[in-house]
């Protein structure tokens, strides 16, 4: 069985089926099925979506309200929609369930296609590595202000920048070198293209589809990337918490404060300044249920929670304690996932104001 399963409590939201609700669940990908489970560790799926003459639409605009919604229609012309937490973890999806689909149509075993080896990538090339490169302040390709078409990009560079950037530091060694690499960082969501250039680049099926040209804007899949328009109608408004880099985001559990119960909520945590906004993840990312002040405040890893029902709790477990003594309890899906959440926010407690 090949399983597709995200490092967060939920990957994707599905509606009820009777009251058409949007809820919180835990997603498979089998060779032949969707299956989706109500919490990570049950053992048996509420249900199967079969994939066998299935079709996959995405993206979905049948919810105005809602983004990053795609929809798997059955052979029996059932629809199902999913909701992803971002874009990049819906890009994935979709991709690998179109994928699923082929080799059931083609009666071969399905299996995860490989970026590299469709735009011939040696094996020495580590794309994380270079990804991490490329983010180094101080050496890194520079983020910037870009006006096109009565737009303004913000957090954002050209795709010739990045070519310019890989051979400076030895990484290609000539132009079309480099268009494969920053490909290859393309397509496996380290990048994203902004603007209607590159945008249609990605869409042409070019072998290259990073464009090297001065109207094709691109930018880090978790900067804080905005774009403002000169049009009353279009400009973005950006309250001065949420201008800072996005430094990590995923779904957790968070105790509430005052019925102290458990709920699955999207964590995006930024820097400069420093916040961590929590949301209702079945609602989008627009309006943020709240937000936690980072600069002074102490994160640790704890053993269990006061006022908590012991079946309420599984363990990977931290807390927050802001600069004003509040207390924020919180459950990861395993121990490696909490150690990388509270690295981040201690870090960023340290750093951003």
């Amino acid at each position: 069985m090949q399983r597709l399963i995200c490092v967060v409590l939920c990957n994707s939201l599905v509606p009820g089926t009777v009251l058409n609700s949007w809820k919180v669940v835990w997603v498979v990908l089998s060779d032949d099925g969707v299956e989706f489970f109500k919490r990570k560790a049950d053992s048996a799926p509420k249900g199967m979506i079969p994939l066998k003459g299935a079709v996959l639409t995405s993206p979905c605009q049948d919810f105005s309200k809602r983004t990053l919604v795609f929809k798997l229609s059955t052979a029996k012309k059932q629809d199902h929609f999913f909701q992803a937490t971002h874009l990049e973890e819906r890009e994935s999806w979709v991709k690998d369930i179109k994928r699923a689909i082929t080799c059931l149509q083609g009666g071969v075993k399905f299996a995860r296609k490989s970026t590299r080896r469709s735009i011939r990538l040696p094996d020495t090339i580590n794309l994380s590595e270079l990804y991490i490169l490329m983010r180094d302040q101080e050496n890194g390709v520079k983020e910037q202000k870009l006006e096109k078409d009565r737009r303004v990009y913000n957090h954002c560079f050209t795709g010739g920048t990045v070519v310019d950037w890989l051979i400076s530091k030895d990484k290609a060694r000539n132009r079309p070198e480099a268009l494969m690499l920053a490909t290859g960082l393309l397509n496996e969501g380290f990048l994203q293209p902004a603007g209607d250039v590159s945008k249609e680049g990605v869409e042409g099926g070019a072998v290259s589809t990073v464009l090297d040209e001065p109207n094709a804007l691109y930018y880090f899949a978790d900067s804080g990337f905005f774009c403002e328009g000169y049009s009353s109608d279009e400009d973005v408004i950006v309250k001065e918490e949420f201008r800072g880099n996005i430094i990590k985001q995923g779904c957790l559990l968070k105790q509430g404060h005052r019925r102290k119960n458990w709920k699955v909520r999207k964590f995006i945590l930024r820097n400069d300044p420093a916040y961590i906004h929590y949301y209702d993840p079945t609602k989008g990312d627009e309006y943020p249920l709240g937000s936690i002040h980072l600069r002074g405040s102490v994160i640790t890893a704890v053993e269990f929670v006061p006022d908590a029902k012991r079946y309420d709790v599984d363990g990977n477990l931290f807390e927050i304690i802001t600069s004003d003594e509040t207390h924020y309890f919180l459950q990861a899906a395993t121990s490696e996932e909490r150690n990388e959440w509270i690295k981040a926010i201690h870090a960023v407690s340290k750093t951003g104001k």
